[in-house]
């Protein structure tokens, strides 16, 4: 079941100062309105010599048109010529079930590259190099980028713990 398919069509707010804390009132959000169990998931790109930037702002960080290749621009600008370029992308699901609410955690470490490389992905791919590989997430193919994503890893999370509710 989808949020259209409960009739929800407006922006779910997201103003929580941590990515668990958005996943968290977004699921929350949905029962609170519409009295539904769900899970939702919040996503950022934390950049260790930006002070974990652009973090819970990661969609919108250079406005709120959130546009991919602005928000690369910026990053890359704001890093400039910095050597320290680690960074991991971060996924927090929130799963709010029979009253409780539990989270599961995805992370894939890696660096900023220096300019884009590749066009496939969406977001910040082109300039994010997951550690141990030697091609961007935008030069990656679906399933490539699938087996270590983030996203991927809080999902398989989430998946075995409603496996072994059953």
């Amino acid at each position: 079941m989808s949020l259209t398919d409960i009739g929800c069509h407006e922006d779910i707010p997201e103003t929580q100062p941590t990515i668990e804390g958005n996943a968290i009132q977004k699921a929350q959000y949905v029962l609170d309105n519409y009295g539904k169990d769900c899970f939702s998931e919040d996503t950022g790109l934390l950049i260790d010599a930006l002070d974990g930037r652009p973090g819970v702002y990661s969609a919108r960080y250079a406005g709120d048109h959130k546009n991919s290749e602005d928000n690369m621009d910026k990053v890359l600008e704001e890093l400039g010529d910095n050597t320290n370029r680690s960074a991991r992308f971060k996924t927090v699901i929130a799963l709010v079930l029979d009253g409780q609410t539990h989270t599961f955690e995805g992370v894939v470490e890696g660096k900023i590259l220096n300019a884009r490389q590749g066009d496939g992905g969406f977001g910040y791919d082109p300039v994010f190099l997951p550690t141990g590989y030697d091609k961007s997430f935008a030069q990656m193919t679906a399933d490539e980028k699938s087996e270590i994503s983030h996203r991927a890893r809080a999902m398989r999370k989430l998946h075995e713990f409603l496996k072994n509710l059953a």
